[in-house]
């Protein structure tokens, strides 16, 4: 009878922990996630007897927290009222889309704002970035490559850094080598 009831709650106790740790098993794209997210704010202990976390002992660094902004009731109220004019509010119990979009008839016209560079201006751009190193690695690496391989972009980072060239000037100097 004791060896019953032994076993009998340790099956439940084995039952219970597995329930419990497939309700909290995260998977492994969200722990890599979350610690890319904590090495960039500085939110990580490095080894060491300091037990301070890397943004404590070097705040320079890292980023600061954003101050809390005052806004005013007036202030608010005034967004608001703008928001209700220009149909920025979502009814409630209606979905995800704002009230301009459900009944444009209704709103003003929204100003569409056109993109400041042509195609070949961020064609140049991103094979300049791509040649120098300053584009972030596959994968799930938080580097630039010319910070992760130093010494693949010595050369290329002095000659990119002050100017940018059109891609036919790029395309030129890398079929010359």
């Amino acid at each position: 009878m004791n060896f019953a009831r032994t076993t009998l709650s340790l099956l439940l106790l084995a039952a219970i922990s597995t329930i419990a740790r497939a309700q909290s098993e995260k998977t492994r794209e969200q722990v890599k996630a979350e610690f890319a997210q904590a090495a960039r704010t500085g939110n990580v202990i490095p080894a060491g007897d300091a037990g301070l976390r890397l943004n404590e002992l070097y705040p320079q660094r890292y980023p600061q927290a954003p101050e809390a902004v005052v806004v005013s009731r007036a202030q608010v109220r005034a967004e608001l009222a703008e928001a209700i004019r220009n149909g920025e509010l979502v009814p409630a119990g209606e979905g995800q889309a704002t009230l301009s979009e459900a009944f444009p008839q209704r709103y003003p016209a929204r100003a569409v704002v056109a993109s400041g560079k042509t195609r070949a201006e961020v064609n140049a751009e991103t094979l300049a970035a791509i040649r120098s190193g300053d584009v972030y690695a596959a994968g799930e690496g938080t580097m630039k490559l010319n910070e992760e391989y130093p010494q693949r972009y010595a050369r290329a980072r002095p000659m990119y850094a002050g100017k940018t060239q059109d891609s036919t000037a790029l395309a030129a100097s890398t079929t010359a080598r």
